[in-house]
């Protein structure tokens, strides 16, 4: 039987796919609905063609989520597809059935080569509540930047009083306990409208204290040995588990791991030039976790301090200092992420 590749475009509504042989020729396309029944139509049409060699779909993480899961669940090979170029676009022009097309030819040529997310594990569970924790403390920020501006704007008998509240926790309880009774003047007004928002803030502190104790217990059930480690939070392991996936073999190395965060450096050589440069790629809040851990152990941690001190004899600046301890960083999370399970899988 011939070996195929079907390439998918992912929409909210519908998911067009288009099917190669091995030698590059189109085969036919098909459009389905984005549910369950549409996912099992085209895993029926894709297999009329022959033996599925691997899916190629666009979005894994977004539209395509839930067509990637269930033919993962049918243990179909599942490739996450970038994009097609903008410039290829404009030359070849712009289509649901091109894009899909592309999407196979990736696939056959081996442009795409990075298996899909499970999306079924803890680590989904992980993402979600750090979805619902992330939400909440940016509405929290925006509570607390609100309640300030009433604050300062409102009337001066009520702004005397405030100021003479010291910390900000007892400033936001005395604020919702206010009783500002019926509203007939601008300072029953102002009270009505900063209690409102000092409840809304303590309200989100105590849902962010109820996430964080959840990521936190379900972080240490999934890595133990690594939330020990000096300077590496809850939320830094967490960013980790979730960039990681729940089918950590599909990082082959520790070098697609730090590529993955924007650690490792791009080649930026020409002519007599050889030079390097900073990688602004990759998973940015990964990488903004581990350039935390990187401060912290240059801070705090006496083996980093050593380090740091060696390199800047060597003449190295903080900034080269930083980004060789992210790199060091990403091996030791790899290592406990990534590489037992990996060894597991190995021949």
């Amino acid at each position: 039987m011939d070996q195929i590749i079907i390439g998918v475009d992912t929409h909210k509504s519908n998911h067009i796919a288009v099917a190669i042989n091995v030698q590059g020729a189109r085969l036919g396309g098909m459009t389905v609905p984005a549910n369950r029944q549409g996912y099992r139509d085209l895993e029926a049409w894709a297999t009329r063609f022959g033996s599925v060699k691997a899916f190629g779909i666009e979005g894994t993480g977004s539209y395509g989520a839930g067509l990637a899961r269930e033919l993962l669940t049918k243990d179909h090979t599942v490739l996450d597809v970038m994009r097609p170029n903008r410039q290829l676009r404009y030359l070849h022009g712009k289509t649901d059935g091109l894009d899909a097309e592309s999407a196979a030819r990736s696939v056959l040529n081996g442009q795409a080569s990075a298996l899909a997310k499970t999306q079924a594990g803890s680590s989904e569970m992980i993402r979600h509540i750090k979805v619902a924790r992330d939400s909440a403390v940016k509405a929290k920020s925006q509570a607390m930047i609100t309640l300030k501006t009433l604050i300062i704007n409102a009337p001066v008998e009520l702004r005397d009083t405030l100021d003479q509240i010291r910390g900000p926790i007892s400033l936001i309880r005395h604020i919702a306990a206010l009783r500002p009774g019926k509203i007939t003047s601008p300072t029953a007004s102002a009270k009505a409208s900063m209690r409102a928002i000092a409840r809304r803030w303590l309200a989100l502190h105590e849902e962010i204290q109820i996430h964080e104790e959840e990521l936190k217990r379900m972080v240490c059930a999934k890595a133990p040995e690594l939330m020990e480690s000096h300077g590496i939070s809850t939320l830094t392991v967490a960013e980790m588990l979730i960039l990681v996936g729940d089918n950590p073999e599909r990082i082959k190395s520790e070098a697609a791991l730090a590529k993955m965060c924007g650690v490792c450096p791009i080649p930026a050589s020409s002519g007599k030039t050889n030079r390097m440069r900073l990688n602004r790629g990759g998973n940015r809040q990964a990488n903004a976790a581990i350039y935390r851990v990187a401060i912290v152990r240059m801070r705090d941690d006496e083996k980093t301090k050593a380090y740091a001190a060696k390199r800047t004899a060597e003449g190295k600046t903080r900034r080269e200092i930083v980004r060789c301890l992210k790199r060091y960083i990403v091996r030791e999370i790899y290592r406990n992420l990534c590489a037992p399970i990996t060894a597991l899988h190995a021949p």
